[in-house]
């Protein structure tokens, strides 16, 4: 369960105040995969970093009683300094799991080959997004948050990816936030729509993807 109570986050953009999140009061139901659906700057990544802890909102507040991922995608949780490997012994220790289990499991899945053990600041996006969805999937949370990072490389890792994803979806929930429709289509069975600081929760994946649509041509 994630419950927002009175979510609040504002950003200050050329002097004027834009309110991203407006006194949001929404519970988010457990044991789905849901798409987090919504316009360019509607503040989707926003929202993924707070209910990760990584920003805090201007008020009110996130309950939740599970685990959760950081959001996969987001590289910014990765020292740039460390290599791959070593950043993966920083999560490792952080979450409490076995660190050479989790190195072995994301140097295999994540197929960086040298690179594991070179630099972060060396990697490319998608080398980048490899990592942090490799170490992601090798721990255990009880809602992952997912950025896109399933269609990163050639077809056989995405083959992989999926299949890795479906199996964690077992027993865990998800928030997928993607600019794919049939990447939503393929992993989601619910969704969100953000508009205007607001949330709208749809059971039907097809209904709320015609509705962001319509929202995005609108722009």
């Amino acid at each position: 369960m994630i419950r927002f109570e009175n979510l609040t986050k504002t950003f200050n953009l050329r002097g004027q105040r834009k309110v991203v999140i407006d006194d949001l009061n929404f519970e988010l139901p457990s044991g789905k995969s849901l798409a987090l659906l919504g316009r360019n700057g509607a503040g989707k990544s926003t929202l993924l970093q707070m209910i990760a802890g990584t920003m805090r909102p201007d008020s009110g507040r996130i309950i939740s009683d599970g685990t959760i991922s950081w959001p996969v995608g987001f590289a910014g949780s990765f020292h740039r300094e460390l290599t791959g490997a070593e950043n993966v012994r920083f999560i490792a220790r952080i979450y409490g799991v076995d660190t050479e289990e989790l190195v072995a499991f994301v140097e295999e899945f994540a197929e960086l080959g040298s690179h594991f053990r070179m630099p972060v600041r060396s990697y490319s996006s998608g080398m980048k997004s490899r990592l942090t969805f490799g170490a992601s999937m090798g721990i255990h949370f009880d809602t992952y948050l997912v950025d896109e990072v399933t269609a990163v490389g050639d077809a056989a890792f995405r083959v992989k990816s999926r299949k890795i994803f479906l199996d964690r979806m077992q027993h865990s929930s998800a928030i997928l936030v993607s600019h794919d429709m049939q990447q939503v289509n393929n992993f989601c069975d619910a969704a969100i729509v953000l508009e205007d600081g607001k949330l709208s929760f749809f059971e039907d994946v097809k209904e709320a993807i015609k509705i962001h649509e319509r929202i995005v041509d609108s722009d």
